[in-house]
């Protein structure tokens, strides 16, 4: 089995040009002498969305040689097409941020390695050797920043890893944990902060800050494991881990875009942290979008586990470095509830088949919310839970002439929309829950930037 992989002539001479402009504000960044770091940050990410455009269309039959393929159950036709497409995405990310490197530190490397930058002017040896600033160099914004990429690099070779192998979840569950110990290493030495502003209510049991010690260590390894597996669980459809994905990216940028001018005075003491997800951000936009186009309904390639994590682990790596970890909670909300809604199945408190992806009816086209059968009755608190829920419409529960429960839909977001709004097309279902999903993260910005201040002093926007 082959698929196409020749790009028209519409989009080569598309990507050509897209590339050529690129390259073109790239060689311009550095004529005023600064680099322009958001500038080149945007044309790389314009680089990194064709080359990953064409890669993903070149690499297909290579990876369905080597076995990397799937059958889409959800169409008529169980055509294979390639998998793992999400290694190619994070490949090209992790090669574009590498390359990036000399531009938001150019400035620094000009003034620490050249007398100020002073190339024109004659200075005696002794005098130049004195006169060096290395000391005023950020190594700690470098050190940062090459964290967030070996972080990085580690979570997509665990996740091709997983790919390879199909990892249980039970046993994958803590891979992002083991990926972001060079960024915590990182955090540590650099700032070593474990303070939470305590809510103005608690404050007279508290106090201002309340030091959570290595607890805060934990809490950034779980934020970790979370992000990344919470973009793995809700998935199942075309294009959903995708989007999703990239939902949340521009949100995030969004938020990362109030922090600096002219939307707040200059220079804000967040600045560089919002600048630093702000580059880490950009070219993983410009990737998803490349594999977002191949994996939309109806899909051309499969992601694969490796794009969960990645884009997981970017989240996680943004948000602690950036020193915005709550407002990325604010964000993931909806994988949040997925995950609680899950969490029966997860942890085997119900039985949970090995694949929850919604059933396609072939007969009309549809999703519907696939179902769960419990060949063995139920315990009493857990089939009466179920019924509750059923009558609050979070589950579609199936009982026969007894009163035993014997079948249920699946505990995911994806079929609980399914059971709201029934039967539709696999397009449309992405599309509603990726509203759900914007809706979710404005109004997390609202709360974050307005509603915070109702139980915080001030907002540090």
């Amino acid at each position: 089995m082959s698929t196409n992989t020749a790009l028209s002539s519409t989009e080569t001479y598309s990507l050509l040009s897209l590339s050529l402009a690129c390259i073109a504000v790239l060689s311009q960044t550095f004529v005023g002498g600064d680099g322009e770091p958001v500038v080149a940050s945007i044309a790389f990410s314009g680089l990194a969305f064709a080359s990953c455009y064409a890669l993903i269309r070149w690499l297909g039959n290579a990876f369905i040689r080597r076995g990397f393929k799937g059958k889409d159950l959800s169409k008529q036709k169980h055509t294979e097409i390639p998998e793992t497409m999400g290694a190619v995405c994070a490949m090209v990310y992790l090669f574009t941020i590498i390359a990036f490197i000399p531009w938001p530190f150019y400035k620094d490397i000009v003034i620490a390695t050249s007398g100020g930058g002073n190339r024109d002017v004659i200075k005696e040896l002794d005098e130049v050797e004195t006169g060096r600033l290395l000391h005023k160099f950020p190594h700690n914004k470098l050190a940062s920043y090459l964290s967030a990429i070996l972080s990085l690099q580690s979570i997509v070779l665990l996740g091709i890893g997983d790919d390879l192998f199909d990892i249980r979840w039970r046993h994958k569950v803590l891979i992002p944990a083991v990926a972001a110990i060079p960024m915590l290493i990182v955090y540590f030495v650099d700032f070593g902060v474990t303070k939470m502003v305590v809510p103005i209510p608690l404050r007279p049991y508290l106090g201002e800050l309340f030091d959570l010690g290595w607890l805060y260590y934990v809490y950034m390894a779980m934020l970790s494991i979370f992000s990344s597996n919470s973009i793995n669980i809700l998935a199942g459809i075309n294009g959903i881990e995708v989007a999703q994905s990239l939902v949340i990216a521009v949100l995030i940028v969004l938020n990362d875009v109030l922090y600096l001018s002219p939307f707040t005075p200059y220079p804000h003491p967040a600045m560089d942290s919002h600048l630093f997800s702000i580059y880490l951000l950009l070219p993983f936009i410009g990737v998803s979008l490349a594999l977002l186009k191949h994996n939309w309904y109806p899909a051309k390639v499969f992601v694969g586990d490796t794009y969960c994590y990645f884009a997981g682990m970017v989240f996680a790596v943004d948000g602690i470095l950036g020193h915005f970890s709550k407002t990325l909670m604010l964000l993931l909300l909806p994988q949040a509830f997925n995950f609680i809604y899950s969490a029966p199945q997860l942890f085997h408190i119900v039985p949970c088949p090995r694949h929850r992806l919604p059933h396609f009816n072939v007969r009309t086209g549809l999703m519907e919310c696939s179902r769960v059968e419990f060949k063995k009755p139920l315990s009493r608190p857990i089939a009466e839970v179920l019924k509750v829920l059923h009558r609050l419409r979070l589950l579609d529960v199936e009982v026969d002439a007894e009163g035993q429960v014997v079948s249920s839909s699946n505990f995911t977001i994806i079929n609980l929309w399914l059971v709201w709004f029934g039967p539709m097309r696999e397009d449309r279902l992405a599309l509603g829950l990726l509203a759900f999903q914007t809706a979710v993260g404005i109004v997390g910005l609202l709360i974050r930037h307005r509603m915070a201040l109702l139980v915080f002093s001030v907002d540090n926007w």
